[in-house]
């Protein structure tokens, strides 16, 4: 379903809450989104056509989204910390014709708008600055009275863009009506792993320009349940909202996972959790202590799937199954999966290669960019694809990740992974972030380096380092331990939780050179 089937069955229904605001409901998410698809379609936009959105957490995402989707257009939300020359590349890459954006985000905006030559309307909510017009007064000369056709549009996503630029990920629109049962939904995963229905209360702590947090978001409201968000990402807030809403179903990255646990007992014993039914986690490869330690606390209700932005395949693994396996992210919902060799040759179960899926279909390409696009396709085999992961399966076709092939760091011509290190280092209770990675070595080709945020109150050292290469050690074989440990008072994360380890890393090599 989409929002006008909701609004007509339960109008008052609350379809999207942020922080403790009075929420939007279904009836009137459904006649803003008729609204603005009005007045993008009396703006010129048409089927095909692209639409851009850059705005913090903000209740009116939802309506611009579903004013995309049940226009059959293609709508990027742009990550809200990018800068004026990255939000103009994105506009331009994906062929954007209007760009709505926040008063907010005035500033940048500002700054933005000189390099927006070929994005004819610009629309702002909240308030205007000079050069954009108001989002409200747009809508307002408008009925709420749906377009005579109503093809589905596309969500059209760009990568993390940690290493070079991102790259939008692109699909052909279906020609289907928004209400046709077969048109393609991002309900159908949500349905299939999760109890989510109309009474749900989803919670989602992450922003919503990242793919997991908007899809999932709009998938709850093909269901019919309500989303809730959380304006930034705060553990005890956290916890506090979980309480306070009755929440029944979230999603967590490992990172936030970490925060949480971290948290002093008493703050966690503080709140009520029993409405949760699932906490659902993706996004990176999550340590096998932080997992067991998430189960000991909350019970068999911490689920996992893995995915990417481009969709190309999914596997799940419920609680009790990862019991049995620990590790594991599950076995394929979508997608055969495949681990070959740099060859491209299938490897035998429990070695570690690149994790392809295969599809009936070359599932995905990136905007713009045809060199890319091949470099993610086997090279004899169209219809397999890959993101960059590296992994294995065991006998029964479960997958385990070992860590992205670009971070991957070779040292005497052994593959050493970053994140199983980082895994142990961020248990060691000083230890309040962690990144691993490879720096150039005159004999071993690469070394391992890490650096390490401190917790609160721990002091950084030459004594922390040496207790931390020996915690690690315990578990770790002794080429793996890292070489060098650098403290530093913050490391650099997305809002999604992802690592940008090309930061540190180029960081350390200015700082040598």
């Amino acid at each position: 379903m989409y929002p006008g089937a909701h609004a007509q069955a339960h109008p008052d229904r609350i379809a999207v809450r942020v922080g403790d605001g009075p929420g939007q409901t279904y009836k009137e998410l459904d006649e803003q989104s008729i609204r603005l698809a009005r007045a993008l379609q009396a703006r010129g936009l048409r089927e095909g056509d692209a639409i851009a959105l850059l705005a913090e957490n903000h209740i009116r995402f939802f309506e611009v989204y579903w004013a995309a989707v049940r226009s059959g257009l293609y709508i990027t939300a742009v990550n809200r910390h990018s800068t004026p020359d990255e939000i103009a590349y994105i506009l331009k890459d994906s062929g954007a014709s209007a760009f709505i954006t926040s008063y907010a985000m005035r500033d940048t905006v500002a700054a933005t708008l000189p390099l927006l030559d070929e994005v004819q309307h610009r629309l702002m909510f909240d308030g205007v600055i000079d050069g954009i017009e108001s989002y409200e007064d747009a809508l307002a000369g408008h009925p709420a009275t749906p377009l005579s056709s109503e093809p589905r549009g596309q969500l059209m996503l760009y990568s993390s863009g940690t290493t070079g630029r991102p790259k939008g990920v692109r699909r052909e629109l279906s020609g289907l009506q928004v209400d046709d049962p077969s048109a393609n939904r991002s309900s159908v995963l949500v349905r299939g792993i999760t109890t989510i229905d109309g009474d749900s209360a989803y919670l989602i702590p992450a922003p919503l320009y990242h793919a997991a947090g908007l899809n999932w978001a709009v998938a709850v409201q093909e269901i019919g349940g309500t989303v809730l968000v959380m304006q930034r990402w705060d553990p005890e807030e956290f916890l506090a909202t979980v309480e306070r809403h009755r929440v029944t179903h979230t999603q967590l990255v490992p990172t936030m996972m970490v925060r949480l646990l971290k948290l002093p007992a008493q703050v966690r014993e503080r709140y009520d959790l029993t409405s949760l039914r699932a906490v659902i986690h993706s996004a990176a490869p999550c340590p096998v202590e932080v997992k067991t330690a998430m189960l000991d606390w909350l019970g068999p209700i911490v689920d996992e799937y893995y995915s990417g932005t481009e969709g190309h395949g999914v596997t799940f693994v419920g609680a009790d199954e990862w019991r049995q396996r620990p590790g594991s992210v599950g076995r394929s919902l979508y997608g055969a999966i495949h681990i070959c060799d740099d060859a491209g040759v299938e490897v035998p179960a429990g070695t570690i290669g690149a994790v392809y899926f295969e599809q009936s279909f070359a599932s995905f390409s990136y905007h713009n960019d045809a060199e890319k696009s091949a470099e993610a396709r086997h090279p004899r085999e169209p219809t397999w694809s890959t993101i960059g992961d590296m992994g294995h399966v065991d006998e029964d076709g479960y997958l385990y990740l070992a860590d992205r092939k670009s971070f991957m760091i070779i040292s005497g011509g052994v593959n050493i992974y970053p994140a199983e290190i980082e895994g142990r280092l961020i248990m060691h209770p000083g230890v309040a972030d962690v990144a691993v990675f490879g720096m150039p070595d005159p004999d071993m080709g690469e070394y391992v380096h890490a650096v390490v945020q401190p917790a609160r109150d721990v002091e950084p050292g030459k004594g922390l380092e040496e207790e931390l290469v020996a915690f690690a050690g315990r578990t770790l074989a002794r080429y793996k331990l890292p070489r060098v440990i650098d403290f530093q008072a913050e490391l650099p994360r997305m809002e999604s939780g992802k690592l940008r380890k090309n930061l540190l890393r180029e960081g350390l090599t200015s700082a040598r050179r």
